[in-house]
């Protein structure tokens, strides 16, 4: 039986209905996958942080210690997952173990709050505001940044056992996530005045692509209840499990890694336009 109160909903389908063998498979395959992406990208902007002028560099680097968070604390959770569920061979799945640890996407949290405001703070180091102070944007940036993952990491307690204060603390969430959304495509906006056009589209693709990427976390969040209330409601089943790590995975690679490349994309142009020429 389950103690605490604050467990997620993972444990709870582990404990009483437990995980096939396709489901258990799918969430340790796509954890796995999550943290050797991470890796995968961190050669890519050690290799590349000379392909654009040393004024840009600063995003290159930021993104380097964005892999290695991801990939240090996605490693972890992976090892969290499978030290959390035990097969048992008469049932024919997995249950969640006695004595084992709990399931916690706190894991992920932890790596946002790392995270987070380094992804918002490259974009600064690559565009030029015209009209906004990027010292007010960054410090509003790490603010609401830093608030979004707080609040939404005590959220995520209460998914299972209290849907009130899980649906208070995701709201005070969403009202940081939104203030962020408006920063962004205010930086994105005065970013593409004087730059060529070709710079100009893709930070078209960046705005689009984190106005998606970005919009999975909530949903991931919400994926307890987006059927229904309660435990007996919504995807309180092994469907709602994967598809809950599924939508991480996608929205940490969109916003970490594609969001990092595209970054340093016009960065290039930028540098190519200022006339450096890589060594």
């Amino acid at each position: 039986m389950i103690e605490s109160v604050n467990a997620t909903f993972e444990n709870f389908v582990g404990q009483s209905q437990g995980l096939n063998e396709m489901a258990y498979q799918m969430v340790a395959h796509v954890l796995t996958l999550g943290y050797a992406v991470m890796l995968a990208a961190l050669f890519y902007f050690i290799l590349t942080i000379r392909t654009v002028a040393p004024k840009y560099r600063t995003s290159s680097v930021l993104s380097v210690v964005v892999m290695v968070s991801a990939f240090l604390l996605l490693f972890a959770q992976a090892g969290n997952w499978t030290s959390s569920f035990v097969f048992d061979a008469e049932k024919g799945k997995y249950f969640l173990g006695d004595g084992k640890d709990l399931f916690n996407n706190g894991y992920r949290y932890l790596n946002w709050l790392i995270d987070v405001p380094m992804l918002l703070f490259q974009i600064l180091f690559v565009v030029s505001l015209t009209k906004s102070k990027p010292n007010s944007i960054r410090n509003q940036f790490w603010f609401s940044g830093a608030a979004m993952i707080i609040t939404g990491y005590v959220g995520q307690y209460f998914e299972a056992t209290n849907f009130t204060a899980y649906a208070i603390w995701g709201a005070i969430s969403t009202v940081f996530f939104i203030h962020i959304l408006i920063l962004m495509k205010r930086v994105i906006k005065e970013g593409k005045e004087g730059i060529p056009a070709s710079a100009q589209k893709t930070l078209n693709s960046i705005w689009v692509l984190f106005l998606i990427s970005w919009m999975l976390y909530p949903g991931a969040y919400l994926m307890p209840h987006l059927a229904g209330i309660g435990v007996d409601g919504g995807l309180f089943n092994e469907t709602g499990v994967v598809a809950r790590q599924i939508t991480y995975t996608i929205a940490d690679v969109s916003s970490k890694v594609i969001y990092g490349v595209l970054l340093t994309v016009v960065a290039r142009k930028l540098s190519v336009e200022e006339g450096y020429v890589e060594a």
